[in-house]
């Protein structure tokens, strides 16, 4: 018995929540994704729970069909036993796993940054101190990053943030 939300003796309608019963020792995570990345969830994909104790393997076993608060629930089993202290409704971090690239250069997604598109970054020469503009072809994304097909080698450091203060210049001086 996990929670029972009445008081003795209180009258309950047809319907109404009496109990939640469940096994503590089989859990599930519930994962909000937001509704423009949900698109790319598929059953079955690898994901990791992280319950601040402990990062578990996982995988997608069920996408809600439905948005609430721009957001789709995705259910995830857990595939290796809990760490200490897991338990029913604790909030724990989820990633999904939708593909795996090898050897590509990726960066933090900027700020302005879209799928398949072509932008320009500020690329930081550090012998100067000098950002200068360049165009950058961009390929498929994650929350958190994206791919480089053109424009930028590995090593190079660019500036992320917004930088449309200085869209009529080519050339910008960074300050420490």
């Amino acid at each position: 018995m996990q929670q029972v939300p009445l008081e003795e003796g209180q009258r309950v309608a047809a319907g109404d929540n009496l109990a939640r019963v469940g096994n503590p020792s089989v859990l599930k995570a519930e994962i909000r994704i937001a509704k423009t990345q949900a698109k790319d969830i598929e059953l079955n994909q690898s994901a990791a729970v992280d319950t601040r104790n402990g990062v578990i393997p996982g995988h997608v076993i069920r996408i809600d069909p439905a948005v609430e608060n721009g957001t789709v629930t995705v259910d995830v089993a857990l595939d290796a036993p809990l760490p200490l202290g897991a338990r029913p409704d604790l909030t724990v971090d989820g990633t999904i796993e939708l593909e795996r690239l090898e050897d590509i250069v990726f960066v933090t997604r900027p700020v302005f940054g879209q799928e398949e598109s072509v932008i320009s970054l500020f690329v930081v020469n550090p012998e100067t101190g000098h950002a200068t503009r360049r165009p950058v072809s961009l390929g498929r994304a994650s929350v958190n990053a994206i791919e480089i097909r053109e424009g930028l080698t590995p090593g190079e450091q660019v500036v992320l943030s917004d930088m449309s203060a200085w869209d009529a210049v080519d050339r910008v001086q960074l300050n420490d």
